[in-house]
């Protein structure tokens, strides 16, 4: 039990940071003997106490992107609804492969958004355009890529905020930390609706004294992530993210 604990403290501190707290508390519910598709449930309803804590801390930096994610808090809901609907009637091992895949891409956009973004408003400035706009193609394309993250959180959950980060780094003209916020808020959408809907459908399937344990552990880790995570400078945090993210790829691979 104090493990558990633990394992949610520092899955709901990584998860505010970077997002990828779930490759901690998986693997922790796994070596106790819980099967894959309870401990995938249990581990999302746990952590929903986290995303709230995690989000509450990074509120401040969520100001002034409101019409931004009135499309991507939808778009975040319809993914969750799919990846949910997923788990419960794919294979545990769908996702096995196109996994490592997604968070390598990831990362490589982690890594280039510097550059990316320099290239964007050099461009921008040669046309006249206000780089802060966008335009309703990038719109769009960032509400499929938050939709294609939602389905995956709602199906795996692991690393989702990396993919977040990633994608709205190459497509927005947003600093680390208000993606970061950003990345909080729409990261607790998708487990608030996956466990929902696992609540709803497979209550019998989650082991509510393991996600009880986590989500005590990672309420507490949410608050810490945010306090520590403010305070890092961008190329520190991106810096974490892919150490994280290589961390990531190892368990998983």
């Amino acid at each position: 039990m104090v493990l558990i604990a633990l394992a949610g403290v520092g899955a709901g501190t990584i998860n505010t940071i970077v997002g990828s707290g779930t490759l901690i508390t998986f693997p922790t519910l796994l070596a106790f003997g819980y099967p894959p598709i309870t401990a995938t449930m249990s581990n999302s309803v746990g952590l929903v106490t986290g995303g709230l804590s995690g989000t509450w801390g990074y509120r401040r930096e969520l100001r002034g992107q409101g019409r931004r994610l009135r499309w991507q808090i939808p778009a975040s809901f319809l993914g969750a609804l799919t990846g949910a609907w997923l788990l419960l009637h794919l294979p545990a091992a769908a996702f096995e492969r196109v996994v490592p895949v997604l968070l390598i891409l990831a990362l490589v956009l982690v890594v280039a958004q510097p550059w990316i973004q320099g290239r964007v408003r050099a461009r921008a400035e040669r046309s006249g355009r206000d780089v802060r706009l966008l335009s309703r193609g990038r719109l769009a394309a960032l509400a499929v890529a938050t939709y294609a993250v939602g389905v995956y959180g709602g199906y795996f959950a692991a690393a989702q905020g990396i993919l977040l980060v990633g994608l709205m780094g190459v497509l927005l003209p947003e600093t680390m930390q208000r993606m970061n916020a950003a990345k909080n808020l729409l990261s607790l959408m998708v487990n608030l609706v996956a466990a929902i809907t696992y609540t709803i459908v497979a209550f019998d399937r989650i082991s509510w004294a393991a996600a009880g344990l986590i989500a005590a552990g990672s309420l507490v880790g949410g608050f810490v992530g945010a306090k520590v995570g403010r305070r890092l400078p961008p190329a520190v945090l991106r810096g974490l993210i892919v150490v994280l993210g290589l961390v990531a790829l190892w368990r998983l691979f």
